[in-house]
């Protein structure tokens, strides 16, 4: 039976987490791809970091439009290893969880034990299922970027496998 894990995660939620644990991911995240991440560590670098880093999860996603009556259109997850060139950085200010597809780099893993953050992995190619689980889509930064735009979602039974756990063991 999956774990239920409430967002945004907690070092006491992600420490017990093993990888290969399915869990349902219930609460907020953000979505951020390739751009956003440019961003994020520019305004890092510049000693001003957004507010969705700091004890947060970012869901590796760029959903598409919604239909008439639902929250989001289909968001599926976005290869994991092109945030890798950013995600040591994010990490290091205050990044405790993502969500993507794939396997990371030898310099993540270690950043995410480093770290206590957990890298979960969900279903690739399977945007439209996956959207049935957002109740909440919202762009709240960089809207200039269109379905790369930093989006608040809220997760509800969000089905998940932790890829790499906060002591840096992989699936």
């Amino acid at each position: 039976m999956p774990r239920r894990i409430h967002l945004p995660l907690k070092t006491e939620a992600a420490s017990p987490l093993k990888a290969g644990d399915e869990v349902l991911l219930n609460g907020y995240v953000y979505t951020a791809r390739d751009q956003a991440h440019v961003r994020f560590v520019k305004a890092i670098c510049g000693k001003k970091t957004p507010a969705m880093i700091k004890g947060q999860t970012i869901y590796y996603a760029g959903p598409t439009p919604a239909s008439p009556g639902r929250a989001i259109g289909s968001c599926g997850p976005t290869t994991s290893s092109r945030m890798d060139p950013f995600t040591p950085r994010l990490l290091k200010a205050g990044l405790k969880g993502m969500i993507g597809k794939g396997s990371r780099s030898r310099d993540v893993k270690l950043a995410i034990k480093k770290y206590k953050a957990v890298y979960f992995i969900t279903i690739a190619g399977a945007g439209a299922y996956l959207s049935k689980r957002i109740t909440e889509s919202k762009p709240v930064l960089y809207k200039d970027l269109g379905a790369e735009a930093v989006y608040r979602l809220k997760l509800k039974d969000f089905p998940a496998i932790v890829g790499i756990d906060s002591k840096g063991k992989e699936i």
